[in-house]
């Protein structure tokens, strides 16, 4: 008996320890955000999928294509074409770790608390003010640049508060903090990484472009859906009207034809009654209504 107690104990350690080997591997992680548009990406090897949620945790890949993931708070990640990152997030911020490629960032107010890594670089959005940022990775280099709003830069020296318009590429593992003064600005290293870096600004402002327009006709379609789903539930309801428009008439009718039919059955007993009483009492005790007779 105790040999089949410790039997039935082991076989429920060997269970629980398959169930807990097969349980997601990010139950419990926090919400990153949500899909809102996606092109030849993925998360976690398995294609991105509209509306789908991201967890803290996971990895993006974009291939010849973008994605957008909206957060809770309204923000907006695009990512372009060749892109790898990975997702780190709590209650208080979100951490984009940039492993390739190019994210753009848009935030419509300081409520979004967002932070890029690329390699030792780390880029947060100004709070309080609406901001929309690239950050790319060229080479051995690391592009930011701040379309609207401004940036704090850190990781590779002295913190840099990059203002609107401005550029700065950065070369890691170097010395020289990068200063962001007027226009582009280059840091270490040489070859054409400031004409790449043009580039990538307006690659990136027409991936962020795009991403909402795919969002955007995300919109439209599930509001195409929701109008043909209405359509149909109103054509229902009217075929459904007509239905019980249809019997109510149809109930009217057989009433109608029942209450005459009731009417001339007493009007032929009024008259059976006459014909009965007249002889014997000189008079009728009943008199047909108005439109009939005897």
């Amino acid at each position: 008996m105790l040999k089949n107690v410790f039997k039935l104990l082991s076989l429920l350690c060997v269970l629980m320890v398959a169930v807990m080997a097969g349980a997601p591997a990010f139950a419990g992680s926090a919400v990153v955000g949500s899909v809102a548009g996606s092109m030849n990406a993925t998360v976690e090897g398995q294609p991105l999928v509209p509306n789908s949620v991201v967890f803290s945790g996971q990895s993006l890949s974009v291939k010849d294509g973008a994605a957008v993931v909206a957060t809770n708070a309204g923000a907006r990640m695009v990512f372009g074409r060749d892109t790898n990152a990975s997702f780190l997030g709590d209650q208080d911020e979100i951490t984009l770790q940039l492993a390739s490629g190019n994210v753009s960032l848009y935030q419509p107010d300081g409520s979004a608390r967002l932070r890029v890594k690329a390699g030792s670089v780390s880029v947060v959005p100004a709070s309080g003010f609406k901001t929309l940022c690239q950050v790319a990775m060229v080479g051995n280099a690391i592009v930011v640049t701040a379309e609207k709003g401004s940036l704090r830069v850190e990781g590779n020296g002295a913190p840099v508060e990059l203002a609107q318009g401005k550029t700065i590429t950065i070369q890691p593992h170097t010395s020289r903090a990068p200063q962001a003064a007027g226009g582009t600005q280059h840091f270490g290293g040489g070859g054409n990484t400031a004409l790449e870096a043009g580039a990538l600004a307006a690659g990136g402002l027409a991936a962020l472009l795009a991403g909402i327009s795919m969002s955007r006709a995300g919109d439209a379609r599930d509001a195409a859906n929701r109008a043909d789903s209405d359509a149909v539930a109103a054509t229902n309801a009217a075929k459904q009207a007509d239905a019980d428009a249809i019997k109510a008439d149809s109930d009217a009718v057989a009433a109608t034809s029942a209450a005459n039919a009731a009417a001339s059955t007493a009007n032929s007993v009024g008259c059976a009654l006459n014909s009965f009483a007249y002889p014997i009492t000189g008079s009728s005790p009943y008199t047909p209504p108005p439109g009939s007779s005897c």
